[in-house]
C-alpha cells in the first residue's frame, strides 16, 4: 500500500463526511480534475483503505431503542474454540460489533435490540446457546454521548 499523501487524506475526509459526493464534486473541493480524483478513489478502494460505503441509520427511529455492551468470558481459550466462537457470533444479527479484548473478559459485543424483553430473549436463546461461553456481563446504555464514524486522519 502506498503512503497516504495530503490529497488522499482530503479525499478520505470528504468521503467520511458525505460518501455520496460525486467524483466531480470531490475534484472541485480539491481543485483537481475529475480523472486523477477518480483514480485515487479507486486505488483507495482497491487497497482496502475505503472498505465500503454505508448509510448510517438512526437506530431509535427504526425501533432499536436498547443498546447493550456485553462482555464475554470463554470457558476454553484454545485457538479452535476461539475461532468457533467468532464464527458463531458474527451470525447474530443483534450483534453489531464484536471485539477481542484483554483483561477480565475475552470479547466485548455491542448489541442493539428493541427493548429489555428482546435482549433477554437474545441472551437466553441465542447467546447462551453458543458453545464455550463461561460467563457474560451486560452493561446497558442509558444515553449515547458520542457516536462518530469519522476517523481523524
Amino acid at each position: 500500500m502506498q503512503k497516504l499523501d495530503s490529497t488522499d487524506r482530503e479525499i478520505l475526509k470528504s468521503l467520511q463526511e458525505n460518501a455520496h459526493l460525486t467524483t466531480k464534486e470531490l475534484a472541485s473541493r480539491l481543485n483537481l480534475s475529475p480523472t486523477p480524483v477518480y483514480e485515487r478513489v479507486r486505488r483507495l478502494e482497491n487497497e482496502g483503505v475505503i472498505k465500503k460505503y454505508v448509510a448510517l441509520i438512526d437506530r431509535e427511529k427504526v425501533g432499536k431503542d436498547l443498546m447493550v455492551f456485553c462482555n464475554i468470558r470463554l470457558k476454553e481459550h484454545a485457538q479452535e474454540a476461539g475461532k468457533k466462537f467468532v464464527q458463531e457470533i458474527v451470525k447474530l444479527d443483534e450483534v453489531i460489533e464484536c471485539h477481542n479484548i484483554s483483561g477480565e473478559y475475552d470479547f466485548m459485543i455491542k448489541v442493539v435490540v428493541e427493548d429489555m424483553r428482546e435482549y433477554q430473549s437474545f441472551l437466553m436463546n441465542k447467546l447462551a446457546s453458543l458453545e464455550n461461553i463461561g460467563s457474560t456481563h451486560s452493561t446497558f446504555v442509558m444515553s449515547e454521548i458520542k457516536n462518530e464514524t469519522r476517523l481523524d486522519i
